[in-house]
């Protein structure tokens, strides 16, 4: 099989299913949420391996904080678990963390650990991993038109254009935006996921649960992606005959 390359890519994923996966398996929802945790290791180190730029993983939404208590805190702690298990990890293969979403409801444990991992793989060169924690498109558009409204307040005019520079970087930083965002688990909505940055970008929803997501689905993905003809507004380039006229 000819190997997959995702080189330069900014790769979304809406990681969903673990729960009901593990309903099917008669298991404890927390056993899902084992499970897809290892999915995680298992794509981010592949993605990396075959050049995907960026990596934003949909880890924990502002919405999930309805779900049971018990079941947040044991979210939480397999986040811990992750960061103290792989962060060395990425540091050796140059990948660069960050998580995106709010820090002022998490766990102070958890805070602490987010903050060291992202120091020591600041340097990193190779995959930037963003992982959405606590995090809400919708708020993070409002945070960021909130500070630029604020800057304009206090004398800085702002052109439409810069105004829209601004809020690009204040989302989507040095990762821009996305190109392919895949939704696991069957349902087919973004759940206020990245909509700033995803809107141009191609969409893969796959009926496999999140701890069902292997290297081979990310491939597939990747291929049917490369074999989608993008054309952000516009019209299909003619095709040219060799005599030259256009068809």
């Amino acid at each position: 099989m000819q190997s997959i390359s995702g080189r330069g890519l900014n790769v979304a994923i809406i990681m969903d299913g673990n729960g009901r996966w593990a309903t099917r398996q008669g298991l404890p929802r927390m056993a899902g949420h084992r499970a897809g945790l290892g999915a995680a290791r298992r794509i981010v180190e592949h993605a990396s391996d075959i050049g995907v730029r960026c990596l934003t993983l949909y880890a924990f939404s502002s919405d999930n904080w309805r779900r049971p208590a018990a079941e947040v805190r044991s979210i939480f702690w397999l986040l811990r678990a992750f960061l103290r298990m792989e962060t060395e990890r990425m540091r050796q293969r140059g990948a660069r963390l960050q998580v995106i979403g709010r820090r002022d409801r998490l766990p102070e444990a958890v805070l602490r650990g987010i903050e060291k991992s992202e120091w020591v793989t600041a340097a990193g060169r190779g995959i930037h991993l963003r992982v959405a924690i606590d995090y809400s498109s919708r708020d993070a558009i409002a945070r960021a038109a909130t500070e630029a409204v604020r800057c304009a307040s206090q004398g800085a005019e702002l052109s439409f254009d810069e105004m829209r520079s601004n809020l690009m970087h204040a989302l989507a930083g040095t990762a821009g935006d996305v190109d392919l965002l895949i939704r696991t688990g069957g349902e087919k909505r973004l759940s206020d996921f990245l909509l700033w940055e995803s809107a141009y970008a191609e969409l893969l929803f796959t009926e496999r649960m999140w701890p069902e997501f292997d290297e081979s689905d990310l491939d597939a993905a990747i291929e049917e992606f490369q074999h989608r003809e993008r054309r952000f507004g516009g019209v299909p380039a003619p095709v040219v005959s060799i005599a030259g006229g256009a068809r």
